[in-house]
């Protein structure tokens, strides 16, 4: 299965995986927010019905991806646009989009407030 693991991660985490990805060490697929709260920014509950319709799919057009969720193409449209923008969506070489993943895990502590 091929899982992406979405995280929040220092620029220092990522570059230490990054590191070890170059070292010859398995990393997994991984998509790092710098805080919790970006990663519930960019993750709306809308985008994450759009990637829950678009996981495991292939590539899809808008609208079609519209259609599985039941809502307006202008709105998915923008919601798309962001993910696209953040890196979580990517677009295929006829234009499509696609979440590229069977499966997805969210990785991350909530600790005390300082």
């Amino acid at each position: 299965m091929n899982t992406v693991t979405l995280s929040v991660a220092s620029a220092e985490d990522a570059s230490r995986r990054a590191r070890a990805a170059f070292d010859g060490k398995a990393q997994g697929a991984h998509i790092s927010f710098a805080s919790a709260e970006l990663l519930w920014k960019v993750l709306t509950a809308k985008r994450w019905e759009l990637l829950k319709a678009m996981t495991g799919e292939g590539g899809m057009t808008i609208r079609e991806a519209a259609r599985r969720v039941g809502r307006d193409v202008k709105a998915v449209h923008g919601d798309i646009r962001a993910m696209l923008d953040a890196g979580v969506l990517d677009r295929t070489d006829d234009g499509r989009v696609i979440f590229p993943y069977d499966a997805v895990h969210v990785d991350f502590t909530l600790t005390k407030a300082a």
